[in-house]
């Protein structure tokens, strides 16, 4: 038995999938579930009243690079192409070698579920990179991508009317929330014919509207200065609105390291029930070509189209895990959403 046996993609995305079978989904993988489709064609991909979405900056052709942080490299003029790789390290490499000549299997297992959950991080890095597009999405209208010299970015077509600005900041504790949010809903519901019912924001925005003088009073009543809490502030917004609000703050590491909000503070999203447009997945060359291959049988699919690829390396003796997707978001409900600014201009 070598590295090269025990190694492998089936077995890692087999791990993976175990480790993660009880991991709570992210917001954007219930708003746009996942679809798998043929090639390349961005036409599938719908933005405002069901228009192509446009594409600006393209380029063609490029290695993987191996790198440690969530990131993208842009090889087609279409959707944009995810790869990334890494290297068992040296250190794991040479302790698998010595508990191999030891036999102890479950000191064996041990090393191999630490490579696992290393290489593991290139499958979440995977599952970030389509979250950060989605939430992008529905939070500017406009996905804008740029990593390793290249460039992206994709516009939707949201009109001006979708995009208010409140007309006194929310943060003022005396502000009319209810008024503004009724005002953006009655707008696309005239406009549309689809009145959005739910919204999603930041800790921090929420926080407006837990202080919020109005909303306080009408839970409380006048001459009761308490605070209310998360569940009472939801059930309000509820009952006078038919609104139901998520507070989302989770949060992702950028190419850089830097700690960055899936949904930024300030900004107050509407949207209409049901699927908002659907998480697409192209047919990566590894997909398509060697698993057609008799030679190549180290190479795993997973979450849909995420193909995970092992590769022998002879000199140094090792293992590259090779992690590639196709993917972009469609969004056919994109007229049919508000993006508010709540901190008057």
């Amino acid at each position: 038995m070598t590295i090269f046996d025990l190694v492998t993609a089936p077995e890692l995305t087999a791990y993976w999938e175990t480790l993660n079978q009880d991991r709570a989904p992210y917001l954007g993988e219930t708003l746009f579930p996942n679809q798998k489709k043929l090639g390349l064609d961005l036409k599938w991909l719908k933005g405002s009243k069901g228009l192509p979405v446009v594409l600006k900056l393209s380029a063609f052709d490029a290695q993987a690079v191996p790198r440690e942080r969530i990131g993208f490299e842009k090889v087609s003029a279409e959707m944009p192409f995810f790869k990334e790789s890494l290297y068992i390290d040296e250190e794991l490499r040479q302790e698998l070698n010595k508990v191999l000549e030891s036999g102890n299997q479950a000191y064996i297992d041990s090393v191999i579920n630490r490579i696992f959950d290393d290489e593991g991080t290139l499958i979440d890095a995977a599952a970030v990179a389509r979250e950060r597009m989605r939430m992008m999405l529905l939070t500017t209208g406009t996905i804008v991508m740029e990593s390793n010299g290249q460039a992206y970015t994709y516009d939707y077509g949201l009109a001006e009317a979708q995009k208010p600005t409140a007309a006194k900041s929310w943060s003022d504790p005396s502000t009319d929330i209810i008024s503004d949010i009724r005002a953006w809903q009655d707008e696309r519901e005239d406009a549309t014919g689809v009145r959005p019912t739910r919204a999603v924001m930041s800790r921090k925005t929420f926080g407006y509207i837990l202080k919020n003088a109005q909303i306080r009073n009408a839970v409380w009543g006048r001459e009761n200065n308490a605070p209310i809490n998360d569940a009472k502030a939801k059930q309000y917004l509820l009952d006078e609105l038919g609104l139901d609000a998520v507070v989302y703050s989770k949060r992702y590491k950028d190419e850089t390291g830097k700690s960055q909000a899936f949904v930024p503070d300030d900004t107050f999203v509407l949207f209409p029930a049901g699927d908002l447009g659907n998480t697409w997945f192209g047919t990566t060359p590894e997909e398509s070509d060697l698993m057609a291959s008799s030679t190549v049988n180290n190479i795993a699919i997973i979450d849909t189209g995420v193909a995970v690829t092992t590769m022998k390396k002879a000199d140094p003796v090792n293992v590259e895990t090779k992690v590639t997707q196709i993917a972009l978001p469609s969004f056919e409900t994109a007229d049919q959403i508000v993006i508010a600014d709540i901190i008057a201009a």
